[in-house]
């Protein structure tokens, strides 16, 4: 396919830029169907204010900020003490304390 360069206005400062003819191509080697809203300098200045945005499959919890991790009460499954764990335990697995589990890794 054959693609020539388009201008398109930023949404955010509305200024035009170019939206080359090999950008498109990789636009469509990637999949991305939609053209892009904002010049470069605009894409940088909201990717900075997101904090780098972490890409999705990276798993980092780094520049979110869900506010405190909640956790639940649960009694450990070799000791027997109270602990508190960062996830809903099922019920069809062993839960451990901080030190059981630190044991248990060795």
């Amino acid at each position: 396919m054959s693609y020539t360069d388009k201008q398109i206005t930023c949404v955010d400062c509305g200024t035009e830029f170019t939206f080359s003819s090999g950008e498109q191509e990789r636009f469509a080697q990637l999949g991305f169907t939609n053209e892009p809203k904002r010049c470069s300098s605009c894409r940088a200045a909201k990717k900075a204010s997101q904090g780098g945005a972490p890409s999705r499959s990276s798993g980092s919890r780094e520049g979110r900020s869900s506010g405190p991790r909640e956790m639940f009460s649960v009694v450990c499954s070799t000791c027997g003490k109270p602990a508190q764990v960062p996830f809903q335990p099922r019920g069809d697995r062993p839960v451990y304390c901080s030190d059981c589990f630190s044991n248990s890794k060795r």
